[in-house]
């Protein structure tokens, strides 16, 4: 750069910088299949990534991708993967496999992850449907899954580790399975959803800051702080712990939380 210009500096004087309150956090969320995996109206997850990034002054990019596009997961810092019906599965299925191994190495380096249901059965190791060949997962979460007999449908609450309590709505036939990989993200305490396979009473799984679970809703506006789980995740991963504390600084959640209370009232009166 010619003389006057700007100077440039590296990643570690940018994560000072955000540190001490002299630069701007900035982020990209990549949103993975909004064409395939959809219809559980999980694109208002990025709504409140992008809403409660933006309350504290974190520039965050949205971007999308399906099938064919490439992705360097480098430049990504958070990802969101939805549902959708086992056809579009499967099409999202062959493309992850592909995209598996550069995944897996971002989500062990830190990447956030947020998959719900079939992105979620998709980050496992396969998701077997009742009809038709298997599906492939990524292994990023030690997990299969196995279409069932029975729909889990109903709305639930759960507790989560460090996180609280989680609400929203399960409706899936699914029944995953977890290994020793990784560890539920909550466990249900009530309502008439199944969890994840209807018998252990764990929901959704976790590993790192890769996120899986069968709460729709969309799940994050009524769960701030899980969605403040992944930007913690994001922040860390591009800026260090000591940048990512000072720029996560909490919010006024008071609309937040009445939609929490609401949604524990149905699970609680059995309500649909």
């Amino acid at each position: 750069m010619g003389r006057g210009g700007p100077a440039e500096t590296g990643p570690e004087a940018r994560a000072a910088d955000v540190a001490a309150g002299l630069a701007g956090a900035r982020l990209t969320l990549l949103h993975l299949y909004p064409d395939l995996l959809n219809i559980y109206g999980d694109r208002g997850n990025v709504v409140a990534l992008a809403r409660r990034a933006s309350w504290r002054g974190i520039a965050l990019d949205v971007r999308e991708a399906s099938v064919g596009e490439d992705v360097e997961w480098d430049a990504v810092d958070i990802v969101t993967i939805g549902g959708g019906e086992d056809t579009k599965q499967g099409l999202a299925a062959e493309d992850l496999a592909a995209r598996a191994g550069p995944l897996r190495a971002a989500i062990e380096g830190g990447l956030a992850v947020l998959a719900v249901c079939g992105g979620y059965q998709l980050l496992g190791h396969y998701y077997q449907p009742a009809e038709g060949p298997r599906l492939p997962g990524v292994g990023a979460l030690d997990a299969h899954t196995v279409a069932g007999r029975r729909r889990m449908i109903g709305n639930v609450v759960a507790d989560a580790p460090a996180l609280g309590s989680l609400v929203g709505f399960e409706n899936h036939s699914g029944r995953t399975f977890l290994g020793p990989g990784c560890q539920p993200l909550a466990r249900i305490r009530r309502g008439r959803g199944g969890g994840n396979n209807g018998s252990d009473r764990g929901e959704g799984a976790r590993h790192r800051y890769c996120v899986g679970t069968y709460l729709h809703g969309s799940v994050l506006p009524k769960n701030p702080a899980l969605a403040d789980f992944l930007l913690q995740g994001a922040l860390e991963r591009r800026y260090g712990a000591r940048a990512a504390q000072a720029a996560l600084h909490p919010l006024q959640d008071d609309l937040e939380a009445r939609a929490h209370r609401a949604a524990e009232t149905l699970a609680h009166d059995g309500g649909r």
